[in-house]
């Protein structure tokens, strides 16, 4: 039971990357040909910020209990607050239209790596359980620039969950130590002794 419930989130994971990228290309096209790439981009850093920061927005988007029409008009009312570029807004009101809003942070990230891309420089996502000093982002940087042989594009986020450590993902690689992956490989281990 438990390794069908494994192989169907591992397809609806997969399924959620494929849409995540046809949108994201669908939107980094549309945002080069209004010539507002730049602004794109950073209305999406923003909505990335705010759907980890606010439960309230995760659970809009994800659950099922809501209406396509309250999704959009959730999008919409933060999208009009934030002084969001007129490509993104229509783009959200197209993904809550066509039942995708929870695909969002897919969405983002696919763009974020076209962007960088575009640009020759490396997206890089960095998860730490509490916030990086300047010289702890310095180093990870310095770390991500000689790993990679490309600068980093860095954006960062706290994530308490992972106890301690860091988790790194660079495209499809992750690179995980922390502390929380580092004891559910313990525990693993202990089970199977």
């Amino acid at each position: 039971m438990r390794d069908a419930q494994t192989v169907g989130q591992v397809a609806d994971d997969i399924k959620a990357t494929d849409v995540g990228k046809r949108y994201a290309r669908a939107l980094f096209e549309l945002a080069q040909d209004a010539g507002a790439t730049a602004q794109v981009e950073a209305d999406l850093v923003s909505l990335r910020k705010a759907w980890f920061e606010s439960a309230d927005l995760r659970r809009l988007l994800t659950s099922p209990s809501f209406t396509v029409a309250d999704k959009g008009a959730g999008l919409a009312a933060i999208a009009d607050k934030a002084k969001l570029h007129t490509v993104t807004r229509k783009f959200l009101g197209l993904l809550a239209a066509n039942r995708r809003a929870q695909s969002l942070v897919e969405v983002i990230d696919g763009f974020r790596r076209l962007s960088a891309d575009k640009r020759g420089v490396v997206a890089a996502e960095v998860v730490t359980a509490l916030p990086m000093s300047p010289a702890q982002s310095k180093g990870v940087a310095a770390a991500l620039r000689q790993a990679l042989g490309r600068d980093p594009e860095i954006s960062t986020r706290v994530d308490p969950a992972i106890l301690g450590g860091i988790k790194v993902r660079v495209g499809s690689r992750l690179f995980d130590a922390s502390l929380k992956s580092k004891l559910d490989s313990l525990k693993f281990a202990l089970k199977r002794a």
